[in-house]
């Protein structure tokens, strides 16, 4: 453990070591955050279509929340036409029957803008559609992270930050009057481009229907909930100590057993076996007991947020590492756009790799096309495209890519048949050349046309083949564009 048990039983006779110097809950209001305003524009109502386009009609595939399509109110990532990333969360037809109350809500929480939350861009409110438009936080969950973690568990000073942060998010929409946040959870804390933990502002909106301000388990709810279906600031305090259970223990604790195990001084069963030697008996001892005081059956004898941002400032640790180090990220990082295999050979130009990892998830050329030519023959002018096509296989094949370009575009500008293989083809040879720019709008059309074939793709799926995501891919040339490959880049 980090800490024995006998050790952090001192939680409740005070610490051995002398008392932590401490920062009064004036001292922690005047902390200011770097950056509050976060230069965002101002709250803006977008059109249905608008949005419809950012998330490509909002497809499956850019479904990001946590249930996924059966969620009551499905998250979508997307791109606005001046290419800023969003996150949008559209709700089911009975979430806001009050159209006005809606915008109200939307307005007023939009107004928000603070580097510790995932700040709330605009609404759309279209007949019966009600959409909330966020920035897009893309390096996954606190949930992720904690819970189902693959490279490294998070370290004992990320918990401390995570826990800092997400009391000062919640102190500062407090000091703007919004005290009340619904259904505080793991899966509410984002991670951003930097590592930094940010709160949704999803939580903030009031729901005008159905008055569920819990969808979790009924074993994590504040107790006074459970008795009057009300919430209240207390509400999330509580729902704060739940969380502070769950960075302590890597687990999630359901409140009453957590506070079962503190006051056995069974805190062996508390603490995560992952930290064992980066926390001190202070550190340990501070934070249970602030994680008990939350989770009193009482509100009135809950801490308010003003005094949870006091207890957590002087635990920091390593507060001069970035938080991407914390976590174990590449600067920058974006964990929903990280490299498939496919991706890395794409990446490294290795053509026999993008063959060996196309062959082994049963990739194969465009079927249909070669039947489709073939009730065209009759003509020579087929005949002659239909031998373009193949004479351009060939130069890719033996990686003459020139010669691969002039076949492949002898074939496309006759415009008789439309094969994305072929555009993804000549995609990847201009990439071989060292040509970004056209390579990159040939994938995009690749990608188009593979869309537009969809009983190709239906025949495709029913043999079980897999599908690659679309991947973007930095070029390696002075350009610096993103590359954007489909699905079919390369056939035997």
């Amino acid at each position: 453990m980090g800490c024995k048990c006998s050790k952090l039983s001192a939680c409740f006779r005070g610490s051995e070591s002398g008392p932590r110097p401490a920062v009064s809950e004036a001292e922690a209001t005047e902390v200011e955050v770097e950056g509050e305003g976060n230069n965002l524009a101002a709250f803006h109502e977008y059109t249905y279509d608008e949005l419809r386009r950012a998330t490509s009609w909002f497809a499956v595939e850019n479904i990001v929340s946590e249930h996924g399509e059966k969620a009551p109110n499905v998250v979508y990532k997307g791109k606005l036409e001046n290419q800023m990333r969003i996150a949008v969360k559209r709700f089911n037809r009975s979430a806001w029957p009050d159209a006005r109350q809606f915008l109200e809500e939307a307005r007023t929480v939009g107004q928000l803008r603070n580097p510790r939350l995932a700040n709330l861009l605009g609404c759309c409110c279209e007949g019966d559609e009600r959409l909330l438009v966020a920035e897009y936080i893309p390096n996954e969950t606190l949930a992720k992270h904690l819970f189902h973690w693959d490279a490294q568990p998070m370290k004992w000073a990320m918990r401390l930050r995570v826990a800092l942060h997400l009391a000062q998010a919640l102190e500062y929409c407090t000091s703007k009057g919004r005290d009340l946040y619904h259904d505080l959870n793991a899966y509410r804390l984002l991670f951003d481009d930097e590592g930094n933990p940010r709160l949704s502002c999803f939580g903030l909106m009031k729901n005008s229907r159905d008055g569920k301000s819990y969808s979790t388990n009924l074993a994590f709810t504040p107790p006074e909930y459970l008795r009057t279906g009300r919430v209240i600031p207390e509400s999330v305090i509580f729902s704060f100590g739940t969380l502070l259970v769950d960075l302590l223990s890597g687990k999630h604790i359901p409140p009453s057993r957590a506070l079962d195990l503190i006051r056995d001084k069974n805190l062996q069963m508390l603490t995560d076996s992952c930290l064992e030697g980066q926390f001190s008996e202070a550190d340990g001892t501070d934070l249970v007991r602030l994680a008990y005081r939350c989770l009193q059956s009482e509100p009135r004898e809950r801490p308010n947020t003003k005094s949870l941002v006091a207890a957590l400032l002087p635990l920091q640790k390593d507060s001069e590492v970035p938080s991407y180090e914390l976590l174990g990220l590449p600067r920058g990082a974006d964990a929903s756009l990280a490299l498939s295999p496919l991706g890395e050979a794409c990446l490294r130009m290795d053509l026999t790799s993008i063959h060996e990892v196309l062959e082994s998830i049963g990739y194969k050329d465009d079927e249909g096309s070669a039947t489709e030519l073939s009730f065209q023959m009759w003509t020579n002018q087929m005949q002659e495209t239909l031998n373009s096509k193949k004479k351009g296989d060939s130069a890719f094949r033996h990686k003459d890519f020139n010669a691969a370009v002039d076949c492949y575009t002898q074939f496309i500008e006759v415009g008789t048949m439309v094969s994305p293989t072929v555009y993804a083809r000549r995609s990847l040879s201009y990439l071989m050349m060292n040509m970004p720019q056209e390579a990159y709008k040939d994938a995009v059309q690749a990608q188009k046309e593979e869309k537009r074939k969809d009983k190709s793709k239906e025949a495709i799926s029913s043999e079980g083949l897999k599908f690659e995501p679309i991947l973007f891919l930095p070029c390696l040339s002075q350009f610096g564009k993103y590359i954007c490959f489909g699905s079919m880049l390369y056939g035997k």
